[in-house]
């Protein structure tokens, strides 16, 4: 936990503001609310504000979320915690909120996002009471990894690996609130039909939102597929992979405790070791890192974002002839020469996800058929955020710069257009996994 302002306590209750972390169960930064709500014998509120846009998120993903928050403001319900939600983004309607039940103090989740440093910046100028910030979306807190930005990922492992064995616990639960105190907001669903309306009427994705949902889909992952995980993870044909990655994002699951089970778990069947690590690695080293570039770049999504050497090779190679060029409209479409990214395009858009190894291969093509890196970085970011459900994560943000701007990666052998950024092509993919049979399943869904 870190303070973001000094202040004066106030007289009603304790507020946590939660944005990333929406969950009741294992989330830092609500327990954080709830031990200084009860030494100070005070109402523990929650407060979530939603804004009718967001990035690039379509209203598939808000739908996704708001049900995912109706099933925190029932668990909440339970420990006497109400949850209330504000219409608007959040310098607009949370301190008008805050003076009006006189606040006693201010909690929220960690998010390295600029947008979300932007609030917390404009927030603290209009309130007057204590506020604090708590990682809840890192089993390490971003601060405390590591104070600078990390540009490669063995050097940040080392960190991890020290400081992991004091953080890597279980989470203690959350307590009943004994103090009560009611306070006048709009009822949520007529919050949510104030800022979409016809919210029903919302198309919904494959994926079930909530804690509950995402816990199942670790236990089953765990119990048929991590056997399998360090072997087949880099073949989008094999359904080896986890599914976490939306309940992650939007925090209904926790990180932490995702990490925690995969340790201790006993099954009938020993996990592979090499399977167990690699898993780990991703969600804890890699997402990590990712969150560490964001939190110390604040221009995580552009050009000078990239390492000195990427920035120095693309501007040798940016005026290279480029074989194929296409629109956004064309790529949004899935209208190329190439049948795997074509396919790919598509599968993300019927399925909101993407296979990792195919984000990479899907990203690098972008910028072969870009007039410009920096025009490729747009369209990357523009396409992952609108239509992958767990779009606009310092992971996505992160993937990219990696796929396009070598961040977090080395030099490579010299070629055109990409100079020494890493490249791949769909002969990699032939080797790794049925490429034709890939194409096929996303064609039977998408004729």
């Amino acid at each position: 936990m870190r303070i973001i302002r000094e202040g004066e306590l106030g007289e009603g209750p304790v507020v946590y503001w939660m944005n990333r972390d929406q969950r009741a169960r294992d989330n830092w930064a609500l327990l954080a609310a709830q031990k200084y709500a009860l030494e100070q014998r005070k109402p523990l509120h929650v407060l979530f504000c939603l804004t009718p846009s967001y990035l690039h998120a379509n209203k598939t993903m808000y739908s996704f979320m708001i049900h995912g928050l109706e099933r925190v403001r029932d668990e909440l319900a339970s420990y006497n915690i109400p949850l209330c939600i504000l219409s608007g983004a959040a310098p607009l309607s949370l301190p008008q909120t805050l003076e009006d039940i006189k606040a006693a103090a201010l909690f929220t989740d960690f998010n390295p996002l600029r947008i979300k440093k932007e609030w917390i910046y404009q927030i603290t100028e209009q309130i007057h009471i204590p506020f604090y910030e708590v990682d809840a979306h890192n089993i390490i807190p971003c601060w405390t990894a590591s104070p600078k930005r990390e540009y490669t990922a063995r050097a940040f492992r080392s960190k991890i690996n020290k400081l992991l064995p004091s953080f890597l616990t279980n989470i203690p639960p959350l307590l009943f609130h004994p103090y009560s105190q009611t306070i006048e907001t709009d009822p949520f669903q007529a919050v949510v039909e104030k800022v979409f309306p016809h919210f029903n009427n919302i198309p919904s994705l494959q994926w079930t939102p909530g804690t509950t949902y995402g816990m199942k889909k670790l236990e089953f992952f765990l119990q048929t597929k991590i056997s399998q995980y360090s072997t087949q993870k880099n073949n989008p044909t094999v359904d080896c992979l986890s599914g976490l990655s939306p309940y992650l994002h939007f925090g209904h699951i926790s990180p932490q405790r995702v990490a925690y089970e995969v340790i201790s778990y006993k099954g009938e069947e020993e996990i592979d070791t090499q399977s167990r690590e690699d898993f780990l690695e991703e969600l804890i080293v890699r997402r990590e890192l990712a969150d560490n570039f964001c939190f110390y770049t604040d221009n995580y999504d552009t050009f000078d974002a990239f390492p000195d050497w990427a920035k120095n090779t693309l501007n040798k190679h940016r005026f290279d002839s480029r074989p194929y060029f296409y629109s956004l409209e064309l790529l949004e479409q899935g209208e190329t020469h190439d049948p795997l990214w074509n396919a790919a395009q598509k599968d993300m858009c019927i399925h909101g996800k993407l296979h990792s190894w195919l984000r990479m291969y899907w990203a690098k093509k972008i910028l072969e058929w870009s007039p410009s890196p920096e025009e490729a970085l747009k369209r990357a970011i523009y396409l992952n955020d609108h239509y992958e459900i767990d779009g606009r994560d310092p992971n996505g943000y992160t993937g990219i710069a990696w796929s396009i701007g070598g961040v977090h990666d080395r030099p490579w052998p010299e070629r055109p257009i990409f100079g020494k950024i890493r490249y791949m092509n769909e002969k990699g993919a032939y080797r790794k996994f049925h490429v034709k049979h890939y194409i096929d399943s996303v064609t039977i869904l998408n004729p």
